[in-house]
């Protein structure tokens, strides 16, 4: 078994310890970090995103692995840095204001680091002029807007109507998710995507950045 597997099969059991370890020790063997972010830790987050979208795994099981993948990532980011690797894309996120849950969110934002991306957290019961600074000082790509209640959900229509306002809805992507969201809720307020569960809005954000850059 390579060390690279290795690397994926502990992350998938959310062995943060003992990635962190074999990162190193990858590192050390002259493995070229963005193959070591490539062929380890992201072929592990991929796989539990696919057992995740397939209900072989559950929410507990993807933080566990993303912790792990996050602590690998650590050790990674001034070699990365130095080897001058790029962000895929960037994005913020939070959950939108007056609304204080972040398990969705925080899933979210794991998922968005595992595919490479720089995420901007903002937090939770966030304004909507704060979401449109954040992406202005970042030149963010995509703001992802998180609600679990039917209360504040409509506040995700008021983050469009600033991004509208202010000649910014080309520039920015904006994606809405959480359990009472739908698509048509998406397209009724003017948003760019929708997506039922975290994978899925990974791998689109993924997408529209690709086709920014690519």
């Amino acid at each position: 078994m390579s060390i690279l597997t290795n690397i994926s099969e502990l992350l998938q059991q959310g062995q943060a310890s003992q990635v962190k370890l074999l990162v190193q020790q990858a590192l050390g063997e002259g493995i070229a970090p963005e193959k070591v972010l490539n062929e380890g830790l992201m072929a592990g987050m991929d796989i539990i995103g696919k057992k995740f979208k397939n209900d072989e795994v559950f929410i507990p099981e993807v933080l566990i692995s993303a912790r792990a993948m996050n602590e690998g990532i650590e050790m990674l980011k001034p070699h990365l840095m130095a080897a001058g690797i790029a962000s895929r894309g960037t994005a913020v996120i939070g959950t939108i204001k007056g609304d204080l849950h972040d398990i969705g969110k925080n899933l979210v934002k794991m998922m968005l680091e595992s595919k490479g991306m720089t995420v901007i957290d903002l937090g939770v019961d966030v304004p909507p002029q704060k979401f449109y600074e954040a992406a202005q000082e970042n030149h963010a790509d995509i703001v992802c807007l998180s609600a679990l209640l039917t209360t504040t959900m409509n506040e995700m229509k008021n983050v469009v109507k600033i991004f509208a306002a202010n000649n910014k809805r080309e520039n920015v992507k904006i994606m809405v998710g959480g359990a009472p969201i739908t698509q048509e809720f998406c397209t009724a307020i003017g948003a760019d995507c929708y997506e039922p569960d975290a994978v899925s809005a990974a791998e689109a954000a993924l997408a529209f950045c690709n086709h920014t850059y690519g």
